[in-house]
């Protein structure tokens, strides 16, 4: 740091300081500018005349007043108003006291607002120059007295131009931090949304597969030792369905990979076009599921398929965990008008089926599937509604629109995704 940037910061840290040594300076020039005459010949300006004692008394008090013009620059302005006023009447020759009430005034203006610059600088400008004009030896029209005419107005000006620019300054820094806030908080929640998408997709795919491995598990166990055949079935499903598990999280731990990585996933998200897939393994396991669409040919943007897959995922994944060993379930695909239509039913008697299969209980420490599901369908625009069937079972229906902004956006990304 340089000694002018230190001394810079110094006198930033000490205001007091800096006053005192403009007071000092305003001082020796009213004392310097009371030795001159402009009316003498070219030559003889300096000294052709002196200040008598009151003149040398009211300079030396105009400039200690401006050493508390920060801190109360109205009582200021209308002491060295004053005791201008006071030598424009009694000094012949005059002093430049009206210099300090120029520095007074300038301060005003650049510590207030505009109006109370225009009301203070018209009225300290008329006082001056009315008085100046009036009451002094002078003609009303001699240089001196347009002199405080012109020097009041510049200082209102000069002051009020400050302040403006001051007010410009904070106004851009302030809007600059206001910004950063702003994108460091949409930072920190698209990194929040993209963890919950993250959790989503995992409770989705664990739940899912690991549902499958423990009732094929389960079945070998059972016939293990009387149908080795049908436990070997059983184990070959086993691994299916851990083969399947294992892609998927490697494809849903892949988002987490640098764009620019080679070894990131290129295939794209499952949809319904894998719903026979996605049947053919709750078959696989003992779940009687039917189906039925309408929309075969609908083209879907890829965040509305994307959640239809998992809503029926999670549904029937939840009827096969919960909904009794001898129940079935129903799917239905259909378009509405703007919207797709998902609707899971199950006429289940299992225990956990009154009460929201899974995650009805989240209240009490349930699971997390039906929040999931809610929160793919709330994302979109599309609503979700679940609950017990009347005469037993469960129903799960989602209303996901087919055209949103956010569904815009992923149909941007599927379109160069590879």
């Amino acid at each position: 740091m340089s000694t002018f940037q230190r001394a810079r910061a110094w006198l930033t840290a000490h205001p007091m300081a800096l006053d005192a040594a403009l007071a000092l300076g305003v001082l020796v020039t009213m004392m310097a500018g009371s030795f001159i005459d402009p009316h003498a010949e070219h030559g003889g300006k300096w000294g052709a005349r002196t200040p008598d004692a009151l003149s040398i008394a009211l300079m030396v008090a105009a400039a200690a007043l401006l050493v508390a013009r920060r801190r109360a620059p109205m009582p200021v302005l209308a002491a060295t108003s004053a005791l201008t006023i006071a030598e424009l009447v009694t000094g012949d020759p005059r002093a430049p006291v009206a210099m300090s009430a120029v520095v007074a005034l300038y301060t005003v203006a650049s510590t207030t607002d505009r109006p109370t610059t225009w009301r203070v600088g018209l009225l300290t400008m008329t006082v001056l120059t009315g008085t100046a004009m009036l009451a002094g030896p002078l003609a009303w029209y001699d240089q001196e007295n347009l002199g405080i005419f012109a020097w009041t107005g510049m200082a209102a000006t000069a002051g009020d131009a400050v302040r403006s620019r001051r007010a410009f300054v904070h106004a851009i820094r302030e809007r600059a931090e206001r910004a950063e806030r702003t994108r460091e908080e949409e930072a920190r929640r698209r990194v929040a949304e993209e963890r919950l998408r993250i959790a989503r997709d995992l409770h989705d795919v664990v739940a899912h597969h690991i549902a499958l491995v423990n009732v094929q598990a389960g079945v070998a166990a059972h016939v293990m030792d009387k149908r080795p055949d049908q436990a070997k079935e059983a184990l070959a499903h086993v691994r299916e369905a851990s083969r399947s598990a294992l892609n998927e999280l490697r494809a849903t731990v892949g988002l987490l990979r640098q764009s620019g990585d080679p070894e990131a996933p290129t295939e794209p998200a499952p949809g319904l076009e894998r719903l026979d897939e996605l049947v053919g393994t709750f078959h696989s396991a003992g779940l009687a599921v039917e189906v039925a669409r309408t929309d075969e040919g609908t083209p879907l943007p890829a965040a509305v398929d994307l959640a239809a897959y998992r809503v029926i995922q999670e549904a029937l994944t939840n009827v096969r965990k919960h909904a009794g060993q001898e129940a079935k379930a129903e799917v239905s695909v259909v378009r509405v008008g703007p919207n797709m239509e998902i609707t899971v039913l199950d006429n289940g008697t299992g225990l956990d089926t009154s009460t929201g299969q899974d995650d009805a209980a989240e209240g009490a420490g349930g699971g997390h599937g039906l929040l999931g599901m809610r929160e793919r369908v709330a994302a979109l625009g599309g609503a979700l509604t679940t609950g017990p069937r009347y005469g037993g079972g469960f129903r799960v229906h989602a209303i996901l629109p087919l055209k949103t902004s956010a569904t815009a956006v992923e149909e941007a990304e599927a379109a160069v995704r590879p």
